[in-house]
């Protein structure tokens, strides 16, 4: 039997302009499996679990996270999946204490281990990292002391969304751009400079490359203005290209050592190497777009990717091919460069570049420097469940 179309080979189809030559003969489409059947899709499945399985989950302040899932239930309560959980949650007080929260989910939802790989092969455990909300320094124009630009998308970049005839696409939306009459791959961060189109674009000029960088991998940040202003920017877009690891470049060379790179680690390295620091920042082709909003209350945590304020310490960013946005999630790690357990009932609120397959996940720590200390140290090991309405077929993943 003829396989699928993989991405690589999208991608290359892409490149070569070639978007209609895609053939899908021959492929097999996987049936809508019922809850208590374990649902697989070549190397990836939904396992069984049941609540003692979950460690820490008799334990865990679960009612942390209350605020956090009603902030989802508030649309998913209109979607056929969530109507029922989320109308049994709104009688639920939002000051509820733990076991009635853990009630609630006990009732209406049941566990599934996130697993790779089938039989000898299969693995549990996946790459857990943090992020945050960066503060940086800017203006609105352009000077000495704010030289780096953060841009809004330019008008020349091309979604491709072809999910409605190959389904094996769905949630990859290609970005793209016309070059005559041909679709070929965005720029990458060391082409961008020559986009005519990003031109007119700016939104802001910050006073560190490095900075503007780090907004881009968080995905969304406050800039404090010189006249004293405080606004949000938030994830816009982004060019499509592969995200790659400035760590993992800095590694590659033998500048660092794979201890030594960390966040604060490659700042570092970057603050006493700075005439590399556009070599460094290059070897990652991803670049981000924002759009600017309003501070609005400053104890809240940035809108993620289901224009939901996330909630520090409890919102995860998710591959949602995998984990529907707005979907409960036990996860079972440890803190930041430690052994000590992390375990705790999060909500899938978000996405990111770097964020694919399961189990994988991104843990939101919250604003300012503790959290970015935290997030800059966690690249930790983990297990997740989902946790899905009870009775009702598992989500169907895209790959």
């Amino acid at each position: 039997m003829r396989k699928c179309p993989s991405m690589a080979a999208f991608r290359a189809a892409v490149a070569g302009g070639v978007l209609g030559s895609i053939m899908l003969a021959g492929c097999a489409v996987n049936p809508t499996c019922p809850p208590a059947v374990v649902t697989a899709v070549k190397t990836f499945r939904y396992e069984r679990a049941v609540w003692s399985d979950l460690p820490g989950w008799r334990t865990d302040a679960v009612q942390e996270a209350w605020p956090a899932f009603l902030a989802s239930c508030r649309d998913l309560r209109f979607r056929a999946v969530w109507s029922e959980v989320c109308t049994a949650a709104a009688a639920v007080p939002q000051d509820a204490a733990a076991a009635d929260v853990r009630g609630y989910f006990q009732q209406y939802f049941e566990p599934y281990r996130l697993q790779k790989g089938t039989g000898r092969k299969a693995e549990t455990t996946g790459l857990i990292t943090g992020y945050y909300e960066p503060l940086l320094r800017g203006a609105r124009t352009p000077s000495a002391q704010f030289a780096t630009a953060l841009y809004a998308p330019p008008s020349d970049l091309l979604t491709v969304d072809l999910a409605s005839l190959y389904p094996e696409l769905k949630g990859r939306a290609v970005r793209a751009r016309l070059e005559g009459n041909r679709v070929v791959p965005y720029y990458t961060r060391a082409e961008l400079a020559a986009d005519p189109a990003l031109h007119g674009k700016e939104l802001l000029w910050v006073d560190s490359a490095l900075d503007a960088f780090t907004l881009e991998i968080q995905g969304s940040g406050r800039v404090q203005l010189a006249g004293g202003e405080t606004v949000r920017l938030q994830y816009a877009d982004q060019n499509g290209q592969p995200y790659h690891s400035i760590g993992r470049y800095l590694v590659d060379q033998g500048w660092l050592t794979v201890e030594q790179a960390t966040m604060p680690g490659i700042r570092a390295w970057l603050e006493a190497n700075p005439a590399r620091m556009q070599e460094v920042l290059d070897a990652n082709p991803s670049v981000v777009f924002f759009k600017e909003a309003p501070l609005g209350d400053p104890a809240e945590g940035p809108k993620g990717a289901e224009s939901v304020a996330l909630t520090a310490g409890r919102s995860i960013a998710v591959d949602s091919a995998y984990i529907p946005l707005g979907t409960p999630v036990f996860l079972a790690t440890t803190f930041p460069a430690s052994d000590a357990p992390l375990q705790r009932l999060m909500i899938a609120q978000d996405t990111g570049g770097a964020i694919r397959g399961a189990p994988r996940a991104d843990f939101f720590w919250g604003t300012g420097n503790e959290a970015r200390d935290m997030a800059g140290k966690m690249r930790q090991t983990g297990e997740m469940w989902l946790l899905w309405p009870r009775g009702l077929p598992l989500p169907q993943p895209a790959k």
